[in-house]
């Protein structure tokens, strides 16, 4: 070390506009200033960055950062550069030649930090480069993304130990804010930390308050996401768990609230996404609604709430998504919205990512069969053609690991720009081709002059750039393209949004690939437990902090008094047994367990079904299921059935109940019981652990009143009159209208429970709809004047209300949420597959009560699932989704274009297509994006 350095760390701060250290940063430095290898686990906003940009500065030489940030980066070399630090960042976004720039200044020892992506170790260029430089640190940010049991693993990251013995073993520092027992001892032996100094700052965020809501049904959702959001101020975040449900969320945020409101989500073009950061980071926008794509790194410090709209798939990614709410250590709120049916989204993705054998053998054999050299397919195109039961990034992972056992190549394009590589160090590869081949031979040249001395590496560029530089027609230069593709050290990708992929081998049998099934399964499994383990915090009448703790490792905790179940929480209710030693609640416990087995001597039962027998409901298919006669039956009437569903839940989290695939078909899982479920039914053993069952149902079932601010304070039904059946058909297709004008579902306008209070209740003032639980400010300015107007019967009010496409009232759907047997009697994924299904609600057709396939695909688009979803769940290709949705739209029932299009594709046609129908579709295609199907602009006009 430099002599004219001040070793004191301290002295430093100064620079980085600092006056002290927070809790455990001190320690940190001076480990890494003495040599020492080092694991750092901070929770998020314990500032990490500055344990390795401080030593940093201190040393003489180079500090190299590896982080999966690209979009971070630029922003914290701008502000160490604001400082007068030497640092730079190298990754893809910057021209070649300046990443070349860059390498040769960082072998000239101008940086003392430099930020790179994992990727860049792949570059022989690049470890060149730092093998000239003085390299005194190797920070790892993000480390958990070493570790395959981590919840972001990436395959990159679990290169670098290999790397770092590369380049001599340097010191290194891992960092991360999330990171388990297992995971952290991964991160050691992949990272080959020497007698590393572990560094644990806690994960207890004091300044959090961690609450759970669990709406009785999907659809109550939104009004429940709006009345949050009207008593908390600020900025914040919403994550959602698909590209459509972000859109449809923030559509119901802005007509709801009125607030400025961002989408992000991977399917954005970069420049959308990156628009939608900066202004939500700049405070233009104060709500932004997103998918986990939107993450890691965001410093933005006054975020005062981050709410899950859906629930994430482990806790760990929930504590580092709810983490980036208060930053500055104010009080700020991590609200959870938790129903059931969120698993089926969450299991969804665990298979696209691990994709099971049969779909990697059936997406390697129909790219065998292709003879396009490069093939130029989207995933969702594979996906589509193979009817296959995963997402377009399960296909994505199919080829990763194809890719992995050296059958094919992925080459990645850009929107508008080609590719080209030439993979031999010829000086000129011309002579290689005949001397008659004068076209092809002088685009080659043309090729060589723009690659340069860049061999080996795909380059970019605009084919009307090299159009210009050749005196040739265009059809002869694309053809001279081809023909030289055809060679091995040619490749050339021609403009296409997506990975194209070069087949290298076409001929091995899949069963000889080198691919590790095993270890694929291992790691699915190892999901399946978290997110076990996510649906247990979810669940949980214990204190929220304390399940965090406990999750990384903590013993003991204690309640921490500021989450939802500490906060409601009386000094007589803390003295009260817990749930697993209350005799009402292990009642009820071993009552459902009896069920489930009395149900499973019969024939295996989806957990919806079993809730419908234990509450004694009237529904056709308990008597036609002869589950009425079950003496297990009505056992649990004084509960909801969503409340049962959530007793299933928990005795599932605990190994009492086990969810398993009716005849392997994972889209119809079955409840089963487990032999210590038998032993807790049968009283032969205690329950040893505590039940995740939320505390409000916990009191309900012993009989107590709810806690104060609790879901249940609201005026209880049977105190009021009995709803204006007039009134209430009134109201519904006043909303009906509302919904088509605004072209949204229904349930944003007002739920059904809103309605039904309305007809109730008859408030009769801006003061009394407000006290309506659904109805805040926004929707009484936006709402109020005609409720009032058709509550007090002026006839006026109703005038153009469309006439209700169904005899009887509102079709059944996504607004049906009355609250009787109906509404919850269908357990969605236990009908997959069948061709027909009895059903004692929905569009009538016939007097026999037989509802056709088309029917429950119908039902799962109204509920909000995207068109990839309900070909899961349905066990259909997506073009029958499109297909059902017509046919129902034929059948006079409700269908939204934005159910099967995306939105991009929707205003195209709006636009397009304005009020006139055309008189012939294919004409239209030319006009609209790329990729458009006939039969997505009929489904269009279908549905307008």
């Amino acid at each position: 070390m430099s002599n004219a350095i001040d070793p004191d760390p301290r002295s430093h701060l100064a620079r980085f506009g600092l006056t002290s250290f927070r809790p455990g940063q001190e320690d940190v430095i001076a480990a890494v200033l003495a040599g020492q290898d080092c694991l750092c686990v901070m929770p998020t906003g314990g500032g990490k960055s500055l344990c390795y940009q401080l030593p940093a500065m201190m040393h003489d030489g180079l500090t190299l950062v590896v982080s999966p940030l690209i979009a971070l980066m630029k922003d914290q070399v701008d502000q160490l550069q604001v400082l007068g630090l030497p640092v730079s960042f190298i990754n893809s976004t910057l021209p070649t030649a300046e990443q070349y720039a860059r390498l040769e200044r960082m072998a000239a020892g101008e940086y003392r930090l430099v930020y790179v992506v994992p990727e860049r170790f792949r570059s022989g260029r690049f470890l060149d480069a730092v093998r000239k430089t003085e390299l005194k640190l190797m920070a790892v940010d993000e480390a958990h993304c070493v570790s395959e049991w981590g919840h972001d693993f990436r395959p990159d990251y679990a290169r670098l130990g290999y790397f770092r013995r590369m380049l001599g073993n340097p010191p290194a520092i891992g960092l991360t804010a999330t990171a388990t027992d297992r995971v952290r001892r991964d991160i050691i032996e992949q990272l080959a930390l020497r007698e590393p100094r572990t560094f644990m700052t806690g994960f207890a965020r004091p300044n959090l308050f961690y609450k759970v809501q669990c709406p009785a049904s999907e659809r109550q959702k939104p009004d429940s996401l709006l009345k949050f959001l009207e008593q908390t101020p600020g900025s914040g975040i919403v994550y959602a768990s698909s590209r459509r449900k972000t859109e449809e969320v923030a559509e119901a945020i802005r007509q709801g609230t009125r607030r400025p409101t961002a989408v992000y989500h991977a399917g954005m073009l970069p420049n959308d996404r990156r628009r939608a950061q900066e202004s939500f980071m700049s405070g233009r926008h104060e709500i932004i609604v997103a998918t986990n794509a939107f993450g890691m790194g965001i410093d933005k410090a006054d975020v005062r709430f981050v709410v899950h709209y859906n629930l994430p798939g482990t806790l760990e990614a929930y504590y580092q998504e709810a983490g980036r709410a208060g930053r500055d250590g104010k009080p700020s709120q991590c609200l959870l919205m938790y129903h059931p049916s969120d698993r089926f989204i969450q299991e969804y993705f665990i298979e696209s990512d691990h994709p099971a054998r049969e779909n990697v053998e059936q997406v390697y054999d129909y790219l065998c069969g292709l003879e396009e050299d490069p093939i130029e397919i989207t995933q969702a195109e594979v996906k589509e053609r193979l009817g296959l039961p995963i997402g377009p990034d399960g296909v994505g992972n199919c080829e990763q690991l194809l890719e992995t056992a050296g059958v094919l190549e992925r080459l990645i394009a850009s929107e508008n720009m080609a590719t080209v590589r030439l993979d031999n160090d010829l000086p000129s590869l011309v002579d290689l081709l005949p001397r008659q081949a004068t076209v092809r031979r002088k685009v080659l040249q043309a090729v060589e002059r723009m690659v340069g001395t860049r061999r080996s590496e795909l380059i970019s560029f605009n084919p009307r750039e090299l159009y210009a530089k050749l005196d040739l027609d265009q059809t002869s230069i694309v053809n001279a393209l081809r023909e030289l593709n055809k060679q091995r050290w040619f490749t050339y990708v021609p403009p296409f949004r997506g990975r194209a992929i070069r087949m290298i081998d076409r001929e091995t049998p899949f069963e000889q690939l080198d691919i590790d099934f095993d270890t694929i399964e291992r790691r699915k499994a190892t999901e399946y437990e978290k997110l076990k383990r996510m649906i247990r915090f979810a669940l949980s009448g214990g204190c929220r902090q304390g399940e965090i703790l406990r999750y990384f490792g903590e013993k003991n905790p204690g309640r921490c008094g500021h989450c939802d179940n500490c906060a409601t929480l009386t000094p007589r209710q803390r003295e009260e047994p817990r749930a697993d030693t209350d005799e009402k609640v292990v009642e009820a416990v071993r009552m459902v367990l009896s069920g489930v087995a009395r149900t499973e001597a019969r024939f295996p039962c989806g957990k919806n079904i079993i809730a419908q027998m234990m509450c004694g409901s009237a529904s056709v298919k308990m008597e036609k299921l002869g589950l009425n006669r079950l003496t297990t039956f009505g056992l649990l009437k004084h509960l909801k059935q969503t409340e049962v569903v959530m007793l299933i839940e928990s005795l599932m989290a605990i190994g009492c109940l086990r969810q398993t695939d009716l005849d392997g078909d994972r889209f119809r899982p079955v409840v089963q019981l487990t032999e210590f479920g038998a032993d807790v039914m049968r009283a032969n053993v205690a329950l040893e652990t505590e039940i995740p069952i939320p505390a409000d149902l916990v009191r309900k079932i012993r009989g107590q009143e709810p806690a104060a601010g609790s879901p249940q304070d609201d005026v209880a039904e049977e105190d009021l009159p009995p709803a204006d059946p007039q009134l209430l058909d009134t109201l519904k297709k006043w909303r009906n209208k509302r919904a088509v004008q605004a072209g949204l579902p229904s349930y944003t306008i007002l739920s059904n429970n809103v309605l039904d209070l309305l007809a109730r209740q008859r408030p009769d003032s801006a003061e009394a709809l407000l006290a309506i639980h659904g109805i805040g400010p926004g929707k009484l300015s936006r709402f109020g004047g005609e409720l009032l107007a058709i509550i007090s019967g002026e006839p006026d009010a109703a005038i153009g209300l469309p006439e209700d496409p169904m005899e009887g009232g509102e079709p059944y759907g996504p607004d049906n949420d009355s609250g009787d047997d109906s509404a919850e009697e269908i357990d969605l994924p236990a009908a997959t597959g069948r061709d027909t299904e009895k059903v004692s609600s929905g569009p009538p057709l016939g007097g026999d009560g037989v509802q056709p396939s088309y029917y429950w695909t119908w039902r799962l688009l109204a509920a909000g699932f995207g068109v990839d979803e309900c070909a899961a769940i349905r066990d259909i290709k997506p073009e029958e989704v499109l297909d059902h949705a017509m046919r129902a739209a034929d059948a006079g029932w409700p269908v939204r274009p934005q159910w099967c299009l995306s939105p991009k594709l929707t205003a195209a046609l709006e636009t397009l297509i304005g009020q006139e129908p055309p008189e012939q579709i294919r004409p239209l295609l030319k006009k609209l994006p790329a990729g458009t199907r006939y039969e997505q602009v009929q489904f269009f006009l279908k549905c307008r």
